[in-house]
């Protein structure tokens, strides 16, 4: 968790929102890298975010004020890799080749998307990053 956690202070990696299922390792996850959050970040624990498919990740996503600049969203395989899938449709080539593979445990994939959280869908995204923690120095 501290590599992870330094890559997102490195980074600049700030959510305003964070998603989080309600599962003890995402919250793990999220204490975890906590102190590189913004300290006025929203954590929402959502038990419908446990086990989600791809579709119910979309909705929670889409049900986040259109205030919130960015989002990160913590919970499981195989909907998160079935999201991210579906909402790239551009960005770095090779973070998208790496993607491709799907999404190890920890796997930190950022995705930019320009417009109201309401109209985020399928080929609306590009990604920008993509990093394994245990392949972090």
């Amino acid at each position: 968790m501290k590599r992870l956690r330094a890559y997102i202070a490195a980074h600049g990696v700030e959510p305003d929102v964070v998603l989080c299922s309600s599962a003890r390792r995402t919250i793990e996850t999220f204490e975890g890298i906590r102190p590189a959050l913004p300290k006025a970040v929203e954590l929402r624990v959502d038990e419908a975010l446990y086990a989600a498919p791809a579709d119910r990740l979309l909705r929670a996503l889409r049900g986040v004020d259109a205030s919130a600049h960015a989002v990160m969203l913590i919970g499981h395989n195989p909907g998160l890799e079935d999201l991210a899938s579906q909402l790239v449709a551009g960005g770095d080539t090779w973070a998208r080749e790496r993607m491709g593979d799907g999404l190890p445990t920890g796997a930190l994939a950022s995705l930019w998307f320009d417009g109201p959280w309401q109209e985020l869908g399928p080929g609306s995204a590009r990604l920008d990053a993509f990093v394994v923690p245990r392949e972090l120095t």
